[in-house]
């Protein structure tokens, strides 16, 4: 009879064939105004901004973070959380820059 696999058994390691996923505050992103838009362009620009070869990063929805801005939408990434930064963005024009800034683009 053959022995089973234990279930304790090391981890895998696995790497996906997606771009890193954007964290946003859900409850940020239904008080806002702009939240919709906000939203939608988030979307698009994760769209357009994938690497070659792989799917575009997920939009993910969070709990919140614990900051609560009165106009803004907190928008994290893996990233951006080890460096311990958050993005905030009003409206749908700040998405690019903002993105750039998840990413660790510095104006010069």
């Amino acid at each position: 009879m053959p022995e089973k696999r234990s279930k304790s058994a090391s981890p895998m390691l696995v790497r996906p064939k997606r771009a890193a996923p954007v964290l946003v505050c859900r409850k940020c992103l239904k008080r806002s105004d702009e939240g919709r838009d906000v939203g939608r362009a988030l979307k698009s620009e994760l769209k357009a901004r994938r690497p070659d070869g792989l799917k575009p990063a997920k939009l993910v929805m969070t709990g919140c973070f614990g900051l609560c801005p009165k106009r803004s939408i907190v928008v994290a990434s893996g990233a951006s959380l080890q460096r311990q930064e958050y993005v905030l963005v009003e409206d749908r024009a700040q998405v690019p820059r903002a993105l750039a800034l998840l990413n660790g683009e510095r104006d010069g």
